[in-house]
């Protein structure tokens, strides 16, 4: 058989392909800066996009397709260790059906597309949600109570951790003193909660909380709560707990309680104003279903004199015989 047809044959594939190879071997050249060993691609040419964390994705790219459709978007997935979680500095979720947020504290945030203002604590004595994922926060707290003409003070060190999966996290320290000359009393708190739903999901946001309190030379305690929260209309907010506070040896007194709290946005993310009540109804295992009634109301003040902190305040009022005189709540955070 003559070799002649088959010589031909590659000399007019050689002469076809040609200009392909030397145009696509100049563009990869020219982009790589011309190292040897270099392959170009015979398909055409490919886009190179490079995302937030500085992996190149490269794309192959039909040129009918950009002729008719805008390029397409960068790629902006961050590594874990590139993601922000300080709530103040989280970018806003855009949530699709909803009208833009006017307010700044209530635009969309984190894993869980909560409203900013639930990333740090609104009211001391009401609960609303959990924070987001990844967040650390350090609270100092002081509660004094005056009844009778009796001086009580409680003073509590937190550390708040939002974990995932909508679970929340804190650890306490905490002093209790009785009367200024007795001695000064410690215990320790943990609280767990879980969110049941991304916010919005369910009526309320409900959370279920619950927590352990170790006390020096008292009665343990456990304290269950279901925690309802959310925006009644721009800028009012507001949250309402429903709490049982059981000790676990001694009298065994066991504390049912409703708290609640209303707030307005004053000056965005800045100055809130509102409102907080307490009403608890308490017994003993020698008296069961004799409840003494301590009702308690007053104003409610949050003030942020940086975005990573928060200053509360809520001096609360009895409003029956048996309820305290006064209890001042008094809460100050700091997120990391």
């Amino acid at each position: 058989m003559s070799k002649l047809p088959l010589a031909r044959t590659v000399a007019l594939a050689a002469a076809v392909l040609a200009p392909v190879l030397s145009g696509n071997a100049l563009g990869a050249g020219a982009a790589g800066g011309g190292g040897a060993g270099e392959v170009a691609s015979p398909i055409g040419p490919a886009r190179s996009d490079v995302d937030a964390g500085g992996v190149e994705l490269a794309q192959v790219v039909n040129p009918a397709d950009a002729q008719r459709r805008p390029a397409a978007s960068r790629d902006t997935t961050q590594t874990p260790q590139e993601r922000e979680h300080r709530s103040w500095k989280l970018p806003e979720v855009v949530v699709i059906g909803e009208r833009p947020h006017r307010l700044r504290e209530e635009q969309r945030i984190g894993t869980y597309s909560q409203p900013r203002w639930t990333a740090t604590r609104r009211f001391p004595s009401t609960r609303v949600y959990v924070v987001p994922e990844g967040k650390v926060e350090f609270e100092y707290w002081a509660r004094p109570t005056w009844n009778n003409g009796i001086n009580e003070m409680r003073s509590l060190w937190e550390m708040e951790f939002g974990l995932p999966h909508r679970f929340q996290l804190d650890l306490y320290l905490r002093f209790d003193q009785e009367g200024d000359l007795s001695a000064m009393q410690l215990g320790q708190q943990v609280e767990v909660r879980w969110a049941f739903a991304e916010w919005g999901r369910l009526w309320g946001n409900p959370t279920f909380y619950f927590e352990w309190v170790g006390l020096e030379e008292r009665p343990d305690k456990i304290e269950p709560k279901l925690l309802l929260g959310g925006q009644l209309s721009e800028g009012w907010h507001a949250g309402l707990n429903f709490v049982a506070e059981l000790e676990l040896s001694g009298e065994r007194e066991y504390e049912y309680e409703v708290t609640g709290g209303i707030s307005r946005s004053v000056i965005d993310s800045k100055l809130s104003l509102g409102a907080e009540t307490r009403c608890a109804f308490t017994d003993v295992a020698a008296g069961r279903g004799n409840f003494a009634k301590n009702i308690r109301l007053g104003p409610s003040l949050q003030y942020r004199p940086l975005p990573q902190m928060t200053l509360n305040i809520a001096p609360l009022f009895g409003l029956t015989k048996e309820s305290d005189d006064a209890q001042v709540f008094f809460n100050t955070g700091y997120e990391f």
